[in-house]
């Protein structure tokens, strides 16, 4: 857990260029502060079966820092949130390596679903302020999620940048392009719900 919490550290280092130095890193950086206690939160959920003492702080965390993360979601290695404020990762969601967030993201569920019901988002993927990602969707990797966009029900492909309400391709692999996101594709472990 060390090295990813080192990681973690080295992210807001690389990618804020308002952190001068370790120890104002360390001390000052708030989003990195709900990192780190999710991580904690995670390993007590996770490995050591304490899922009232993770969700416990998990609040705290929230209250200290204004990011609510989940502690049985999974978020890879050197993951930078910038400002922070107003994140919501939920309990089902899947976040690779390198990614980078912006304040105000929703990475939720819509309730249609049992199962996997949030996104999964691959490795070194940019989300910016004010996006929801909702759903059984997935994220390719190298995509961009312009601010303020709405990703619902429709899956991202890779090295894509998508913008708008409802989200729309407007760049693939560095070409300009105007196209509609393909429809999610439903794994087993997304289930609908049924409603009566």
């Amino acid at each position: 857990m060390f090295g990813t919490v080192l990681e973690d550290v080295r992210a807001v280092r690389r990618h804020d260029p308002a952190a001068h130095g370790w120890l104002e890193v360390i001390l000052c950086h708030t989003p990195l502060h709900a990192t780190l206690a999710y991580r904690l939160a995670h390993w007590l959920h996770t490995r050591a079966g304490l899922s009232l003492a993770a969700r416990l702080l998990s609040v705290l965390a929230r209250a200290w820092t204004g990011v609510e993360i989940h502690p049985a979601a999974r978020i890879g290695r050197a993951f930078f949130l910038d400002h922070g404020t107003g994140v919501v990762i939920g309990e089902a969601a899947v976040i690779g390596d390198h990614c980078v967030m912006y304040h105000n993201v929703t990475v939720g569920g819509t309730g249609k679903y049992l199962g996997r019901r949030h996104p999964e988002i691959g490795d070194h993927v940019f989300i910016g302020a004010h996006a929801t990602l909702l759903g059984p969707i997935r994220v390719g990797e190298h995509a961009r999620i312009g601010a303020n966009t709405l990703v619902i029900n429709r899956d991202v492909p890779p090295c894509c940048t998508v913008v708008g309400a409802p989200a729309r391709i407007v760049k693939r692999d560095g070409e300009r392009v105007d196209e509609d996101l393909p429809l999610m594709s439903v794994s087993p472990d997304a289930m609908p719900v049924e409603l009566s």
